[in-house]
């Protein structure tokens, strides 16, 4: 018996729609794609004041200085001190309502120096701010809680009520350029 040879033909896939899937496929992750851009830190900035009007004079006792030198040590009016402490003394500070002859006379005329060197590490500096805008936060918050029994972070921005509370406790936070050493 002859077994005659049949020309089978090789089974394929249709590849004519492989195209489009493809075009999908990239149209979809670069619409669902997000890409992450380094924002930096967002600091408000006061005005540029007039180069003819001299600076407000600024009482000592309304100054809390804080130097982050070079080796990532932290002094607050010349004392080290620990990053982990810089809220409780800048709270302190700020809230004296003129109680303390040494600390500010009141939050509206508190105001926080913070001055670096060159060499600083900068992951100390960011924690230093942090712990800077975290007492400000908390003074805030506590503000708000007692006047209006909600949290500062629910009011709406540009209200009257969130106005009261910056009025009452103004960051003025002064950031000094850094020194070469």
């Amino acid at each position: 018996m002859l077994k005659k040879k049949r020309n089978r033909e090789e089974p394929e896939i249709n590849g004519s729609s492989l195209a489009d899937i493809a075009f999908l496929l990239l149209i979809f992750f670069l619409v669902v794609t997000t890409i992450d851009v380094d924002t930096g830190i967002g600091l408000i900035l006061p005005p540029m004041p007039d180069e003819n009007t001299d600076p407000p004079p600024v009482k000592e006792r309304n100054l809390l200085n804080i130097l982050v030198n070079a080796q990532g040590m932290v002094l607050i009016d010349e004392e080290p001190a620990s990053i982990s402490s810089v809220k409780e003394k800048i709270k302190t500070f700020v809230n004296n309502n003129g109680a303390n002859p040494d600390l500010s006379e009141s939050p509206n005329d508190a105001i926080v120096s913070i001055k670096t060197q060159r060499a600083t590490p900068y992951n100390v500096y960011i924690d230093m701010l942090d712990e800077v805008m975290g007492a400000y936060a908390e003074l805030r918050h506590t503000a708000s809680m007692e006047r209006f029994g909600v949290p500062y972070t629910s009011l709406e921005d540009q209200t009257v009520e969130q106005e009261e509370i910056q009025e009452l406790y103004p960051k003025k936070i002064s950031i000094a350029e850094p020194d070469e050493g």
